[in-house]
């Protein structure tokens, strides 16, 4: 271990989307020395891939762009994007994260991000970045406006052809480039480990992801998007604009079939905001959202529910328990309605699924840190101190507790940055008496 390189930090902050970023942030503004860890090779999480925020519909691009650039600028911060969290532990009064920064098989410090690695590469791979639905080169910068600027090689694609290697204008293309480990010693840290999306594969009663046609929260958000796959909407079938889109409300939540008893907060929300934006960008769509109950929490929330009933967004209570393929692309949805009765099968061109959240990280055999049963990390006192956990000087941000909205997701990271803040302030005060 001597020979591993050991870097320190005042406070760690393990992921790099607006929660993690919001709390380095305002550690950072306190003048203290933050460490950023993001497991993706672009920090900004799930916001940056969004195409609005709700109730207010503001461009959610416009609004994670500034803090990923001052968390980039910023003296205090330093970010290592790439990198695998192997152990967080307390050694003393310290802890110790043990980290593997993932080679890119780009040198980071000569590359300048001009992308003609990626223009000359002959290799084209499904783009998870757009659900899918379009396509990137073997190796390439993962956005436009991805920070750090640097390209990433997918070598379980890449065929060696050697082109990126002859027009890289500073010689940054390294295909020995191996993994590298090291220790961040700080201390205190902040998990904002953020969340995944219930599998669509795991309900075989939605056609566990087989069906063309039904798509997932995430990908809409993508077709949404302005600098998306398709520039506009389109089924992926067969690049058709669909005159009828469906939403299947709890198709991840409220679920013991899935293993999933809670509610994920933010569906019914994510799914009125798409649904007014569809309207807005295909104004003869029908929209039908097919829920169970209509959860609007939050300031402006009910009011923005009200707003999609006025402009003929259509709201059927009823809990779809089947989904079929149709004719011509077409899927066939089967559901018992709540108000009229009965078993009733209606086709709409396209289907989306809210699916809840799910933990992104768990910290089991990586630090000693305990998760709650369904799986968020545990807090100790929730009502009176929400980012605590049971790990001396460790604290939660953002979804890596439980589920919840970008609002409540920003304002929970300046707790924790505040919890953390006082903590450093206590550890100094101590060592220096």
């Amino acid at each position: 271990m001597d020979s591993v390189q050991k870097l320190y930090f005042d406070a760690l902050v393990i992921g790099g989307g607006i929660a993690g970023l919001q709390a380095a942030l305002d550690l950072a503004d306190q003048d203290f020395k933050v460490a950023v860890v993001e497991r993706d090779t672009s920090i900004g999480g799930k916001m940056i891939r969004l195409s609005k925020v709700f109730p207010t519909l503001d461009c959610s691009s416009c609004i994670t762009t500034p803090k990923m650039a001052a968390a980039a600028h910023h003296d205090n911060i330093t970010i290592f994007t790439y990198c695998k969290l192997n152990s967080l532990d307390r050694n003393g009064k310290d802890l110790t994260a043990s980290v593997t920064q993932h080679p890119r098989y780009v040198d980071p410090d000569n590359c300048i991000g001009c992308r003609q690695c990626e223009y000359s590469c002959p290799i084209y791979v499904a783009d998870e970045e757009e659900g899918g639905f379009s396509a990137r080169k073997a190796i390439y910068i993962p956005f436009s406006n991805a920070i750090p600027q640097i390209a990433s090689m997918d070598v379980e694609n890449c065929i060696l052809c050697g082109k990126c290697q002859k027009v890289c204008p500073t010689a940054a293309i390294d295909y020995f480039q191996k993994p590298e480990d090291f220790i961040i010693s700080a201390k205190t840290a902040i998990l904002a480990t953020g969340f995944e999306l219930t599998p669509l594969e795991n309900k075989q009663q939605y056609g566990s992801g087989k069906i063309p046609n039904v798509i997932t929260s995430l990908q809409a958000e993508r077709l949404l998007a302005p600098h998306g796959p398709y520039n506009r909407v389109l089924r992926p079938s067969d690049g058709m604009e669909p005159d009828s889109i469906a939403y299947i409300q709890c198709a991840g939540s409220r679920d013991k079939s899935m293993g999933i008893s809670y509610c994920s907060r933010v569906c019914c929300m994510y799914a009125i905001k798409q649904a007014m934006l569809l309207s807005g960008s295909l104004p003869l769509v029908d929209i039908t959202i097919y829920y169970m109950d209509i959860r609007a929490f939050g300031k402006g929330y009910e009011q923005f529910y009200q707003n999609a009933k006025a402009m003929g967004i259509e709201f059927v209570k009823g809990k779809v328990a089947a989904i079929d393929e149709g004719e011509n692309g077409s899927v066939a949805l089967h559901y018992e309605d709540q108000y009229r009765g009965g078993v009733v099968t209606k086709n709409h061109d396209l289907v989306v699924l809210s699916l809840g959240m799910i933990p992104d990280w768990k910290p089991e055999g990586i630090c000693p840190i305990s998760a709650a049963s369904d799986g968020f990390i545990q807090t100790v006192r929730p009502k009176i101190a929400p980012t605590r956990t049971d790990m001396k000087g460790v604290f939660v941000a953002g979804a890596a507790a439980g589920p919840k909205d970008i609002v409540d997701s920003i304002a929970e990271a300046g707790a924790a940055a505040m919890e953390a803040a006082k903590y450093l302030v206590e550890i100094n005060r101590d060592r220096a008496a």
